[in-house]
């Protein structure tokens, strides 16, 4: 897979996202269910230019909605907290 491939996107307008920009050095992606913790640390040292110290994954579990009269389940995904070395940032998310 390519970097593009893996990370799907950036998870930006969360509260608890940018708190752990601002403190921890952490951000968030949603990346593919399939990818492993090595390929999401390469992917993002490839798109941003910058060193990776930590990859810590999660599967969100997909949600009951209404889907017109019924309902129906959304698709489970997988959620990558990403830990920048200190004194870098990704510039992607600088802008938001």
């Amino acid at each position: 897979m390519t970097p593009e491939q893996i990370i799907k996107r950036p998870l930006i307008l969360t509260e608890k996202g940018q708190l752990l920009r601002e403190d921890e050095n952490k951000y968030l992606f949603e990346v593919e269910r399939t990818a492993t913790k090595r390929q999401i640390r390469d992917a993002v040292e490839k798109l941003f230019e910058v060193s990776v110290t930590n990859v810590n994954t999660l599967i969100v579990r997909g949600r009951m909605r209404r889907m017109g009269r019924g309902r129906a389940k959304t698709k489970n995904w997988k959620k990558a907290i990403v830990e920048v070395a200190e004194g870098e940032t990704i510039e992607f998310f600088e802008e938001a």
